[in-house]
């Protein structure tokens, strides 16, 4: 039971970091641009990692794992990076933050098909009321007409979720930090080249909080938020984990209302209420969990 305790607060951790993810990358795209932004965030991360690993002395994972830290890198460290800087130009972050609500799901029906996990119908209850509750949001306030950038989110939350069950199920092995290390570093050799290439002197004059954002996108966003969620997953169990993100896009929409001076209304609260009691239930809910893992 304190297992499962400390991996819950571990993801709590982790959301509360991923909160931040978007209205800092919104603040960051206007100055850097789309790549320099998505793919920056790596290098910066990479700087870092190469350094701990070095220290460390790591020993290089395995062919199996390998794979694993591939799917990793391409959703949590590519896809997810991408696209969300690109969409984060043309949608506010309040619209984002409802549709990376679809995360949980994503992710438990991941785990499902990698990690072997097989949740309750209470779990799943309470999940689809969690569901339910953003994607009434989302169409109350108008959210409903879908543009190409939602699409690009919508992509996005598929390839992390799909990373997110990934990386959690080879935590348990490899160790929480090691995943998303090795996937930062094996990527970040194929970022250097575009991003130095958008790149542009105008941009090193870019004002102390766009320098701040894209520095917590790849410090915080990119590594130590990561080292705090998958540690959560393998510890709590990747569906049961996953429910906290239910909470993501109101603390997101919080943070936007902070820092980018975006409305909270009423109803913003009312919904967070409904998701926070589904997360509650879906948090004891049962969760069997198989230790064999699928290659």
């Amino acid at each position: 039971m304190e297992r499962d305790k400390l991996g819950f607060l571990l993801g709590l951790v982790g959301v509360i970091c991923f909160s931040l993810t978007l209205p800092a990358t919104s603040i960051a795209v206007d100055y850097f641009g789309t790549t320099v932004v998505g793919l920056g965030r790596t290098v910066i991360a990479a700087i870092l990692v190469a350094i701990i690993l070095i220290v460390r002395k790591e020993k290089l994972p395995s062919i199996r794992q390998f794979k694993s830290i591939l799917v990793v890198a391409l959703g949590a460290v590519l896809g997810f990076p991408l696209l969300t800087s690109w969409a984060m130009e043309y949608l506010p972050v309040s619209h984002g933050a409802v549709e990376v609500a679809l995360l949980p799901l994503v992710t438990a029906g991941f785990a499902m098909l990698r990690a072997g996990e097989q949740p309750s119908l209470k779990y799943w209850l309470s999940s689809l009321i969690g569901s339910c509750a953003v994607i009434v949001y989302a169409l109350i306030l108008g959210f409903g007409q879908l543009q190409f950038a939602d699409l690009a989110l919508l992509a996005a939350v598929v390839l992390l979720g799909f990373s997110y069950a990934e990386g959690g199920r080879l935590a348990k092995e490899l160790g929480s930090w090691q995943v998303i290390a090795w996937a930062i570093l094996i990527a970040a050799p194929f970022f250097i080249i575009p991003v130095g290439l958008n790149f542009t002197q105008d941009m090193i004059h870019a004002p102390m909080q766009a320098w701040i954002s894209i520095i917590y996108l790849g410090v915080v966003s990119q590594f130590l938020a990561y080292v705090a969620w998958y540690s959560g997953m393998s510890l709590g169990g990747i569906a049961r984990v996953s429910q906290i993100q239910y909470l993501q896009p109101f603390l997101m929409i919080l943070f936007a209302a902070i820092f980018l001076n975006e409305a909270i209304s009423v109803m913003t609260i009312g919904i967070a209420i409904i998701v926070l009691l589904s997360v509650i239930v879906g948090k004891n809910t049962k969760v069997t969990r198989s230790d064999s893992y699928k290659t």
